[in-house]
């Protein structure tokens, strides 16, 4: 049997005395590791988007729960954003429900003091005691982001997509 010992006819084989990684092999990993890191940082989400989402179904469900209690109780019920400039107090109110009794608690501020509200077209929104409104657009703004909330009068308040102009 052949040994390692001096006269032995013994000849490591070289392929096996190399262990480790070539150039290339590392090359190649260190490039999917790079197209990895990419892909999530991609599919990550913008912070302001997110939250002027979460704020745009906020408003949504509070606008479909007064606009409930106006048909309900037969009173004019309105939505009033406060306008550019206003509410830099912290306890000053970012918005208002005009018409509900005085029992029914609503919130008054954003989750996020940066949102600002616009009414499309006028100063507020009209919610009730109608079944059936004129059509009406909110556009909620945090950041340079925006997003459109709109009813056609029929149905409730939700999301418009973006319309993408060539």
């Amino acid at each position: 049997m052949p040994t390692s010992a001096p006269g032995s006819s013994f000849k490591p084989d070289l392929a096996l005395a190399q262990r480790g990684f070539t150039l290339i092999e590392l090359l190649v990993v260190i490039a999917i590791v790079a197209l990895s890191a990419g892909v999530v940082s991609l599919a990550l989400r913008d912070g302001d988007a997110a939250q002027l989402e979460e704020e745009g179904e906020r408003l949504t469900a509070l606008l479909e729960t007064a606009r409930a209690d106006a048909r309900a109780l037969g009173a004019a019920v309105r939505f009033v954003p406060a306008g550019e400039g206003q509410a830099q107090d912290a306890q000053e109110p970012q918005f208002r429900f005009v018409g509900l009794p005085s029992l029914r608690k609503m919130p008054t501020r954003w989750l996020d003091a940066r949102v600002s509200a616009q009414v499309v077209g006028g100063s507020v929104l009209v919610l009730g005691p109608d079944a059936i409104l004129a059509p009406q657009r909110i556009v909620l703004r945090l950041a340079d982001r925006r997003l459109e909330l709109a009813t056609d009068g029929l149905g409730p308040f939700a999301v418009v997509a973006e319309q993408v102009v060539p």
